[in-house]
């Protein structure tokens, strides 16, 4: 819908500066200045504005982020056939979004978390254009709990099992890291040698 929105906005701006520079007689009149005003400023803000929000949500897409070559072995990772993975176990049973996979996992769960993780995002651009993508991948800041437990603190599967319960507020308060005990993440060095999941069976 908001695709269709910008399309039209756009065509019509298309139009109205067409109209304008084939017939400029017609900003004489006070209604033309209005009409020119609009196609030549109004109309491109707001465009402008549209596509940009169209494609900041596109970027949360777990299509957009494997979209980028260096990115294939984190997405090799949501398939490997090994419950152990944390990107496998959540992606292949439905604990997270297919569709926003990996921004799920590292957006940061705050007020301004989305626009922090789409700076993060423009910033990985800006790493991978201007100074080369580096030879290993890395966050730039540790992982919080924060993103695990925003899903997990409320879940029986978490609070009513060790040894979660018994470290629920050191795990709360980020003494404890969740990735001491849960250490398979993307493991990208090792992703050839797994076997790979290859979807339900239909």
């Amino acid at each position: 819908m908001a695709n269709y929105a910008a399309a039209t906005i756009i065509v019509l701006s298309i139009i109205l500066i067409g109209l304008l520079l084939i017939r400029p007689s017609i900003t004489a009149a006070q209604g033309g200045k209005i009409v020119a005003f609009i196609a030549f400023f109004i109309l491109p803000v707001v465009a402008t504005v549209l596509g940009a929000s169209i494609h900041l949500e596109n970027s949360t897409s777990t299509q957009f982020c494997l979209s980028c070559h260096v990115m294939e072995a984190h997405g090799k990772s949501l398939y490997i056939d090994d419950p152990s993975y944390l990107p496998a176990a959540h992606f292949q049973n439905n604990r997270i979004p297919k569709e926003q996979a990996c921004f799920t996992c590292h957006t940061d769960y705050t007020m301004f978390g989305d626009v922090n993780a789409k700076m993060r995002g423009l910033q990985h651009i800006y790493v991978y254009y201007f100074k080369g993508a580096p030879d290993k991948l890395a966050l730039y800041e540790p992982f919080k709990n924060r993103e695990c437990l925003h899903c997990h603190a409320t879940a029986r599967s978490f609070e009513e099992t060790s040894p979660h319960k018994e470290m629920r507020d050191q795990l709360a308060s980020n003494d404890m890291s969740c990735l001491t005990c849960h250490t398979k993440v993307h493991d990208v060095a090792n992703i050839d040698k797994k076997k790979t999941w290859k979807g339900p069976k239909g």
